[in-house]
């Protein structure tokens, strides 16, 4: 018998979440099996016998040990992910769940942050807020009809679309312009212009 869907669902999340047992997990998943010939030996299975589930970073990342240069670009990536991802998790759940409807306009809470933390830094703001900024809202894409999209709605009734990622990326120049085209080149896969 099966284990219903949300039993299921509820173990799968607890075990992404503990610090050993998804590697413990996969290393005694069978893959599935090929045929082989006798030139060909089977590969032999690693076991959690005979693997290391060390919590030392220094073992899962040896560059970490020998070149500081590294370490310090993976602390300042762990920075930079702390500081955007509560804007990003935000402008997500904005554009892909059921909390606005296409058209409409974003609470006071949800367009201060969209003006204070996105539309500040986008490299063509000035031009977006126009005459003024009479709201923020949530619509479908003009163009591209299966995205939504956030929209400066200005006082006098125009609005115009503006990209949530562009506003990111160039607040990552800003603040964080030594590392900022490194981490842009491999955390965004569109072009970072």
């Amino acid at each position: 018998m099966t284990a219903p869907l949300p039993l299921l669902l509820r173990a799968v999340t607890h075990i992404r979440h503990h610090p050993t047992l998804p590697a413990t997990v996969c290393s005694l998943v069978r893959r599935p099996s090929y045929t082989t010939t006798a030139a060909d030996p089977p590969h032999p299975i690693k076991t959690p016998s005979t693997t290391s589930f060390d919590d030392d970073s220094s073992k899962r990342h040896p560059k970490w040990e020998n070149d500081p240069d590294y370490r310090k670009w993976k602390d300042k990536e762990a920075e930079i992910f702390l500081d955007i991802d509560p804007t990003t998790l935000l402008i997500k759940d904005i554009l892909h769940s059921a909390r606005y409807m296409d058209g409409e306009q974003l609470t006071s809470t949800d367009q201060k942050m969209v003006v204070d933390k996105l539309l500040a830094y986008h490299p063509h703001s000035e031009d977006k807020i126009g005459c003024g900024i009479d709201s923020i809202m949530v619509d479908r894409h003009p163009q591209f009809r299966n995205s939504r999209c956030l929209f400066v709605v200005r006082t006098n009734g125009v609005w115009i679309d503006f990209s949530y990622q562009k506003c990111i990326r160039a607040y990552i120049r800003h603040k964080y312009p030594s590392y900022a085209e490194k981490f842009i080149k491999e955390h965004y896969k569109r072009s970072s212009s």
